[in-house]
């Protein structure tokens, strides 16, 4: 079965000149002008990778993208773009994507890229269920338990809990969160974090109000203690 693959941009020409190429390589290659399409496209056909532009006209842009696409499906999303600088190659990993591809593309790098995206997913997807500590996460199922019990978390929650369990013992800074789960236009909104935090620690933590999981280190952002260790 061909891997399936979502084109997203504004040029058609371009998009249309990609999927030629993914065709060749036996990919089942779709294409979709802007966001709106894309989404609707993503909900028909499932894709099992999204490659898309990082700036679009009309507003909703490649990181809107990524973050529609978290809401719903767990997919690798790359995200291409002229933009070479390093501050956009950082946004755009912190953002979410899989991957950050500087235009104009090399098609070798890019398919290697692509290969390399399919085989990290399909890792995660068989190996689906992680146990940190006292918690299970499915990624599959999108559920997590802690000490064997099922705690129902909303997508975000989900979302920003599973970013920090994958960075144990490591502060992580309240915009790269931000940035990570809600998209780059929220990395200033750190009452927004505070508040999902509160929330996770709440269904999360023993003591809520003595949390030993999700830690705050004052003024940088939070950090995931696995074991709840004092003093660790």
């Amino acid at each position: 079965m061909k891997p399936r693959v979502l084109i997203v941009g504004s040029d058609v020409a371009e998009l249309h000149e990609l999927q030629r190429a993914f065709a060749m390589r036996q990919y089942d290659a779709r294409v979709a002008v802007g966001v709106s399409a894309a989404i609707e496209t993503i909900r028909a056909s499932k894709p099992a990778l999204i490659l898309t532009e990082l700036d679009m006209p009309g507003g909703a842009d490649g990181m809107d993208l990524c973050a529609r696409v978290r809401e719903s499906i767990s997919v690798p999303v790359l995200v291409m773009s002229a933009d070479t600088s390093t501050a956009t190659h950082v946004s755009v990993l912190d953002g979410g994507a899989e991957d950050y591809l500087p235009k104009p593309l090399q098609t070798d790098v890019l398919f290697a890229r692509v290969r390399l995206a399919l085989r990290r997913h399909n890792a995660t997807s068989e190996a689906s269920v992680v146990g940190i500590g006292p918690f299970s996460i499915d990624y599959g199922d999108r559920r997590v338990r802690v000490r064997g019990q099922d705690v129902r978390l909303t997508p975000k929650e989900f979302d920003l809990f599973t970013f920090m369990a994958k960075h144990p013992n490591r502060v992580i800074p309240h915009k790269t969160l931000l940035g990570a789960v809600w998209g780059v236009s929220a990395e200033e909104q750190s009452e927004y974090l505070r508040v999902f935090v509160s929330q996770l620690r709440r269904k999360l933590e023993a003591d809520p109000a003595h949390p030993r999981h999700l830690l705050t280190e004052p003024w940088v952002g939070y950090r995931f203690n696995p074991n709840g260790n004092v003093g660790s």
